[in-house]
C-alpha cells in the first residue's frame, strides 16, 4: 500500500507581511529567517505539521510579489510559482496595519488563478491600528478569513483549524514508528557548490544556484530515498569568517546561525571544498564545529571536473596538501566529486551510509577491556606527572559519537599523544570510519582503598566477559 503524502499548504504574500514569522510559529521551530529586509526568504522551505491528528505540509516561499532589488528575484519567483503549482491550499498573508494596498490585489489575483482553496490570514492584529485595515482586506472577497498575530501567537490555532477544515482528505497521523533517516548537513564556504550538490543528489533543481555569494540564506531540508535508505539533506548558507559575517548584516548572521544549528542536528556533515581553490582556514573552523558536535565528517572536493588535467599526481598532491592543512581531520574520507557532472555522487551517499553505521557501533564491554588491556600492557601510559598508570577498567558509554571512559589507578588525564594513540588503535580495531571518537579518563574513587578498587575492576571485567559469552 502506497504511503499517502500530506497535502501541501503554500504561504504567499507581499514582502514583510509576516509570512516567515507565521510559518515559524505554526511549525514550532525557527526554520525561516525573519528580518525587516524585503526578499529575505529565497528558497522554498517546507515542514510537516500535525494538527487534530491530521498531517499537512506547510511551505514558506520567497518574495514573489512586489518590487525587489534582489539580483536573484527572478529565480525566487520561478521557485515560488513552481511550489504554487503543486499546492493543495493557499494561505495568503496580508498586513492588517497597512490595510489593502495594490500589491495585495496582485497576490489575490495569483491565488484565484491557482483555482484551489484560499485562506486569507490578516496578520499583526495585536495592534489596534490594524482593525481598520482588516476591514479593507475583507473586500478581497475570500470566504475563509482568519485574523492572527504571528509574533504573539494570537489566532494561530484558529488558522490551523481552518487549514485542516479546508483539507478534509488530509491523511491521519499514525502511531507507527517513523522510518529511520540519516540527517546530512551540506556545509562549506560561499560558492563551494553546496546547493548544486544538493540539486544533483535530489535529481531536481530544488535549491537556487547562482554565482552571487550568499545565495542560500535559510537552511533548507529535502528528503531523499536511496537504496531503501532515507536521507534528510540540509543545504546551508556559506559560512565566512566571523568578522565578515558581522559586516554582512543581520540576514547573514542569522544564516550562519542556522547553518551551525544544522551541523548540530546532523548525523553526518559533508564539508564541501572548492577543489580549484583548495582548503582555507575557514574550512578548518567549520570542520572544528562538526567535530565539537560529534558528527561524522566527509570532505567533498567539488568541481573536480575542472581538475582532471592535473592527473593522478595532481590528485595525490591535492590530498596531501589538504591533510597537511586540516591535520585534525585525518579520520575523514576525501571524495573527489563534481556536482555539475554528477561524478561520484552515488559514492558520496554510500560513504554517508557507511559513516552513519560506524557512528552507532557499540563494542562489547568484555572485548573492549581485553583489547585495552593488551595495548596498554604493550605500550604503558604515563600521566603528565610521569607517574605509572594502569587502566583498571574500560567501558563504552554512548554511541553517535562513540564515547569511551577509562578508569585508572592515578590519572585523570593522559598525555594528548597517548589519547590520540588509543583513538587510532580503537579506530583500526573496530572500524569507526569517518566519525570522531571521544575518550575520557577517570581516576578510581578516592574513598576506596587500592585493593578494593582493584577487586571491583576485576569483578567488572569478569562480569563483562560472562555477558559476552
Amino acid at each position: 500500500m502506497a504511503l499517502r503524502l500530506p497535502p501541501t499548504v503554500v504561504f504567499i504574500g507581499r514582502p514583510n507581511v509576516g509570512k516567515s514569522t507565521l510559518f515559524n510559529k505554526l511549525t514550532g521551530i525557527r526554520r525561516s529567517i525573519v528580518a525587516p529586509l524585503p526578499g529575505t526568504t529565497r528558497d522554498v522551505i517546507a515542514q510537516p505539521v500535525i494538527w487534530q491528528d491530521r498531517s499537512v505540509m506547510l511551505t514558506d516561499t520567497g518574495g514573489m510579489f512586489g518590487a525587489s532589488q534582489d539580483p536573484l528575484h527572478d529565480l525566487v519567483v520561478e521557485r515560488g510559482r513552481r511550489a504554487l503549482s503543486k499546492a493543495d491550499l493557499i494561505v495568503m498573508v496580508a498586513d492588517g496595519r497597512e490595510g489593502l494596498v495594490p500589491g495585495d490585489q496582485d497576490v489575490a489575483a495569483a491565488a484565484r488563478v491557482a483555482n484551489i482553496p484560499v485562506i486569507l490570514a490578516i496578520n499583526k492584529m495585536d495592534d489596534r491600528r490594524a482593525h481598520g485595515g482588516a476591514l479593507e482586506l475583507y473586500r478581497l472577497g475570500f470566504d475563509a478569513v482568519v485574523e492572527v498575530s504571528a509574533e504573539h501567537g494570537m489566532g494561530v490555532a484558529d488558522l490551523m483549524d481552518a487549514i485542516v477544515g479546508a483539507l478534509p482528505d488530509a491523511p491521519r497521523a499514525t502511531s507507527e514508528p517513523e522510518r529511520p533517516e540519516t540527517a546530512v548537513a551540506i556545509v562549506g564556504r560561499p560558492n563551494a557548490g553546496k546547493s548544486s550538490l544538493v540539486n544533483r543528489l535530489l535529481s531536481e533543481e530544488r535549491m537556487i544556484v547562482s554565482e552571487v555569494p550568499g545565495t542560500t540564506r535559510d537552511s533548507v531540508d529535502a528528503m531523499l530515498t536511496w537504496h531503501r535508505k532515507q536521507f534528510r539533506i540540509v543545504d546551508t548558507a556559506g559560512i565566512r569568517r566571523a568578522g565578515r559575517v558581522a559586516r554582512g548584516g543581520q540576514v547573514e548572521t542569522l544564516s550562519v546561525m542556522l547553518a551551525r544549528r544544522a551541523i548540530e542536528r546532523a548525523d553526518v556533515v559533508v564539508l564541501v571544498i572548492d577543489a580549484t581553490e583548495g582548503p582555507a582556514d575557514q574550512d578548518g573552523a567549520i570542520a572544528g564545529a562538526a567535530i565539537e558536535a560529534g558528527r561524522g565528517i566527509i570532505i567533498a572536493a567539488n568541481k573536480w571536473d575542472l581538475m582532471k588535467s592535473e592527473g593522478q599526481d595532481g590528485a595525490k598532491h591535492f590530498d596531501e596538501n589538504l591533510r597537511y592543512q586540516l591535520k585534525f581531520l585525518d579520520f575523514a574520507p576525501i571524495l573527489h566529486i563534481s556536482a555539475k557532472t554528477g561524478e561520484r555522487a552515488p559514492k558520496l551517499l554510500e560513504t554517508i551510509e557507511k559513516i552513519s553505521a560506524a557512528r552507532n557501533t557499540r563494542v562489547p564491554t568484555g572485548a573492549l577491556n581485553r583489547f585495552i588491556e593488551s595495548i596498554t600492557r604493550a605500550h604503558p601510559p604515563v600521566s603528565p606527572g610521569q607517574r605509572s598508570v594502569r587502566v583498571l577498567y574500560a567501558a563504552q558509554t554512548t554511541v553517535a559519537p562513540p564515547s569511551f571512559v577509562l578508569f585508572t589507578n592515578v590519572a585523570t588525564k593522559l598525555h594528548f599523544s597517548y589519547e590520540r594513540f588509543l583513538e587510532n588503535r580503537l579506530r583500526d580495531e573496530y572500524g569507526f570510519f569517518g566519525t570522531p571518537i571521544r575518550i575520557s579518563i577517570r581516576r578510581r574513587a578516592e574513598h576506596r582503598g587500592k585493593g578494593q578498587a582493584d577487586r571491583a575492576a576485576r569483578r567488572g571485567r569478569e562480569n563483562s566477559r560472562r555477558k559476552d559469552r
